[in-house]
């Protein structure tokens, strides 16, 4: 009898056992909301951050799964082999993918199909940062989805009925952009011979004070939300490459010294950013400084550049443009941050003239890549040939006149 008693005792344990464990899978179940609901969508937040939302709806970020450059990567990763990992690039461009690991099928589907519905890095997927762990390379953002709280820089927040809100010093430091802006993907551990940002930390900016947002979400006065009071709040087209602030990227000084039948042209290029330019992903990211010297009738005699970027090679030892292919940095050419690079141009001195005019300019160069890449990219584009991606951005330009003697 005993021995029965014994048996119905455990049985009876592993019953209860079995239901608890069936509860607690069903809490976890239910404690964790939605994607939908988790990260909800940021036309939901135009409602009463209205302002707010059309200067991000301008921004690079909010087309950081949309842009044609992304899909036609996206399908190069994925064809790769580190295209094993799907979850890689949209960890930084749908970065809410990190709660959702089981959907990133669904992140590549809706990216693929040229008008997602799902936002990639919108208000929800920064504002629920609660922390950035920096213990991580690269560092990892922590989210909080179960407080329905979201996380800003403001004290005087204004309470209302759709979301509680907190301040949060991390909204006001560099930390909280580290996590997509120091990720570098690439196939071998290139270490910090590809690190994308140099030594930011150790810049003059930097130690000055600034943290990113002093440039890359400048101060201004304005609406945080709907009818309220004006005050301080960040602009949130988060300027860079595209926008004004790149004209205060770089400065050019120029001297220009004839020595008979030879010139030479010095240009002093002074990056003025606290981190490398360009930073290098995507890969392709380049600058060029561009020289153009006309004679008589504004022919142009002479032109020459110089190209500020990275170039990898993959496993096969062929150059590449994608990082997540690269073994190896072939040529660093990058300005490091808040560099003085010194460039010499010598060519023959413009003849049948009295004068010549130099023409130098620094600017984003376009998109590069294999024929089939850009093709696919012009492809994926509306606009064709006529996508931004495919023009140079102009940084800074200087032209002067000289007299030949």
């Amino acid at each position: 009898m005993g021995v029965k008693l014994r048996i119905g005792a455990v049985i009876l344990a592993v019953l209860c056992l079995s239901q608890w464990l069936n509860y607690v899978l069903y809490a976890q179940e239910v404690a964790k909301p939605t994607r939908e609901k988790a990260f909800p969508s940021s036309s939901k937040c135009k409602r009463c951050h209205e302002r707010v939302f059309e200067e991000w709806e301008t921004s690079p970020l909010s087309k950081s799964i949309h842009s044609p450059a992304f899909r036609a990567s996206l399908d190069a990763f994925l064809a790769s082999p580190a295209g094993k990992d799907k979850a890689l690039c949209f960890r930084c461009h749908a970065p809410h993918v990190r709660e959702f690991p089981e959907q990133v099928q669904l992140f590549i589907d809706q990216t693929k199909a040229g008008d997602p519905s799902l936002d990639g890095v919108g208000c929800v997927q920064c504002h629920l940062i609660k922390q950035v762990d920096r213990t991580k390379q690269p560092p990892e953002p922590k989210y909080d989805l179960g407080s329905k709280i979201l996380y800003g820089p403001y004290k005087d927040f204004v309470p209302n009925l759709a979301h509680q809100s907190m301040e949060l010093a991390l909204f006001q430091k560099s930390d909280l952009c580290l996590n997509c802006h120091q990720s570098v993907p690439s196939a071998a551990n290139l270490g910090k011979s590809n690190d994308l940002l140099g030594n930011w930390d150790q810049s003059k900016t930097v130690k000055s004070g600034k943290e990113c947002q002093s440039c890359h979400m400048p101060a201004q006065v304005g609406e945080s939300a709907n009818g309220e009071k004006k005050r301080k709040t960040a602009n949130h087209t988060f300027p860079g490459r595209i926008g004004k602030l790149r004209q205060e990227a770089a400065k050019l000084a120029v001297q220009t010294k004839i020595e008979g039948d030879k010139t030479i042209v010095t240009v002093k290029v002074q990056s003025l950013v606290p981190h490398s330019l360009p930073t290098t992903h995507p890969a392709w990211a380049s600058v060029a400084l561009d020289l153009d010297i006309k004679g008589k009738n504004l022919k142009t005699v002479f032109t020459d550049k110089r190209v500020y970027g990275r170039v990898y090679q993959d496993a096969k030892g062929q150059k590449t443009s994608f990082d997540f292919e690269a073994v190896k940095v072939l040529e660093d050419t990058v300005l490091k941050p808040e560099e003085l690079r010194l460039e010499t141009f010598t060519f023959p001195t413009p003849k049948d003239t009295k004068t010549f005019d130099v023409e130098v300019v620094l600017s984003y160069a376009p998109i590069t890549g294999s024929p089939s890449f850009l093709q696919r990219v012009e492809a994926e584009s509306s606009k064709g040939s006529q996508d931004p991606v495919f023009q140079s951005i102009e940084i800074v330009k200087f032209a002067e006149n000289i007299s030949v003697k």
